[in-house]
């Protein structure tokens, strides 16, 4: 049995670094923005025995490997684009390797894998009672007691801090429709320890989308696609400074900043809306100086980085919680072109 599991653990590696890497098969440009085809991994059971660190076998592994050390490539997805790349350019940075963002063999080999890369949770009653849908309007918003996630998809998705595309790779058996107690999920295993330093800085590249924790010393502590304002008017360049830090915050819906909404323009008050991962600043909110401006979440995760906000700077929920435990009041923030 243990010899068929390794030759599956092995056939797994080979076809998707076949597939993704591009220095075995194919140029690394030949796959970049194309969706991954992979089989599940191994039973986790003997994953987990006697894991030995090693460097990531595909790109997969390499953004789970990235994501533990707070360099984030977006909604883990196995696929290359701007953000994995973006990613790969800072570790580049931090292990003083050839800084070009490509996933090339020198900075696979950098990228170790210290234990195994998915890990499996279970649906509990409780997590299938506190699902909600999504109710389209404001004002029903408002009404809701909070704003939790509408289905298992988006709540494996998020713990694991996946595509929600990818987690139905990784679980093919699954009816997604008829999830019952005591289903087990594989999602990529990304957690990470409580963030104990203090950053001394943050950095935010509006060109480049992303947001970037320094230490005292200019060290890199993290780094995060960042969604940015549609209009270059609402695009703050300079130097503010952190005012408020809340967690699982509310939401005070201003109808003057939604004038695309017809349903904003209807109504003549301000809403206040309930906690949760779909709450509009998702599940931390990070205000800075600058009136109306904030670092938060999201209800999309996938998102950030390829849509523009109305001039806050979003970030996948896991990342702005991550985030939040390194600033403080007073910190500040520098915002360049």
């Amino acid at each position: 049995m243990i010899g068929s599991l390794n030759h599956r653990k092995m056939r797994f590696r080979r076809l998707s670094a076949g597939i993704l890497l591009g220095f075995t098969l194919v140029p690394l440009c030949a796959v970049a923005q194309e969706r991954i085809t992979f089989t599940p991994p191994p039973p986790l059971a003997e994953a987990a025995t006697a894991f030995q660190p090693r460097p990531a076998a595909d790109l997969l592994e390499a953004q789970i490997v990235l994501c533990r050390m707070n360099l984030s490539c977006g909604s883990i997805d196995g696929i290359f684009g701007p953000q994995t790349q973006a990613a790969l350019r800072a570790f580049q940075r931090t292990r003083h390797l050839r800084v070009h963002g490509d996933f090339d063999e020198p900075t696979r080999r950098e990228l170790i894998l210290t234990r195994p890369a998915f890990t499996s949770i279970s649906v509990a009653e409780a997590d299938l009672a506190a699902l909600r849908p999504v109710t389209p309007t404001w004002l029903e918003k408002s009404k809701a007691n909070r704003l939790g996630y509408s289905s298992i998809l988006e709540w494996a998705a998020e713990r694991g801090h996946a595509h929600p595309n990818l987690v139905r790779r990784l679980n093919p058996q699954v009816d997604w429709d008829r999830i019952e107690p005591g289903t087990t999920l594989i999602i990529p295993d990304t957690e990470r320890p409580e963030t104990t330093e203090r950053a001394a800085s943050l950095l935010i590249h509006l060109e480049g989308k992303t947001l970037q924790a320094f230490d005292e010393t200019g060290r890199l502590l993290m780094h995060f696609p960042c969604s940015i304002a549609q209009r270059v008017e609402k695009r703050p360049v300079g130097r503010i400074d952190v005012t408020v830090i809340a967690m699982d915050p509310n939401y005070t819906f201003d109808p003057a900043v939604f004038p695309e909404s017809a349903e904003a323009r209807e109504l003549n008050r301000k809403l206040i809306i309930p906690p949760g991962p779909n709450n509009p600043v998702g599940l931390a909110w990070i205000g800075l100086s600058l009136p109306g401006y904030g670092i938060h979440g999201t209800p999309e995760p996938e998102k950030v980085g390829r849509t523009e906000s109305h001039g806050c700077f979003r970030l996948a929920n896991w990342n702005a919680r991550t985030l939040s435990q390194t600033v403080w009041i007073g910190l500040p923030v520098h915002v360049e072109e």
